[in-house]
């Protein structure tokens, strides 16, 4: 009898973890056709997070820029952890004469550490040209499509990308002259 139910409680799995409630953001993108997406828990101040594959986010952009997301207020790349994805994100808000709070929403795109690759939004918000070209400095994360995909910050003949966790910085730095 205490064998059966030793087998019972094993055979029973822990609950799953809730869902992120579905924010306002994110029901529009579904009531338009746009169910490409994944809501994440929201940020520390509570703005809505949406997950978005690489290959959907110029459309899932455009509509957010249709739905009036008129100002990329940032964006950037971080690295999940050695071995781990590489994420895209952007900060968007809705920005109006009489708004007195804003709406935000935050977009991520998760990218494998092999074959980074994501379309620019540079078309869509041209404040993301030196955002973009800084996370591919840093990163190596490629924005597909943008005009002016170099090197920022490090010299162009600089190898790896130093803010990726598995990054292996150099024994010797190379002094250049300065003129």
């Amino acid at each position: 009898m205490a064998e059966e139910a030793t087998n019972q409680t094993a055979e029973i799995s822990p609950p799953a973890a809730p869902l992120a409630p579905t924010g306002k953001v994110s029901q529009w993108l579904t009531q338009n056709g746009f169910v490409d997406h994944t809501t994440l828990a929201t940020d520390a101040q509570g703005v809505e997070v949406i997950r978005v594959e690489a290959q959907f986010l110029l459309p899932v952009a455009t509509a957010l820029y249709a739905y009036g997301f008129n100002y990329l207020q940032c964006q950037g790349g971080y690295d999940a952890g050695a071995g781990d994805d590489l994420v895209s994100f952007y900060h968007l808000i809705k920005l109006s004469d009489n708004a007195v709070q804003p709406e935000e929403v935050r977009i991520k795109v998760f990218l494998p550490r092999e074959h980074p690759v994501v379309p620019s939004v540079y078309w869509i918000w041209r404040t993301v040209d030196w955002q973009e070209r800084e996370t591919f400095d840093m990163f190596g994360i490629v924005y597909e499509g943008h005009p002016n995909l170099k090197r920022l910050l490090m010299p162009e003949d600089w190898v790896g990308y130093p803010l990726r966790k598995d990054y292996v910085s150099p024994d010797f730095y190379e002094l250049q002259d300065a003129h």
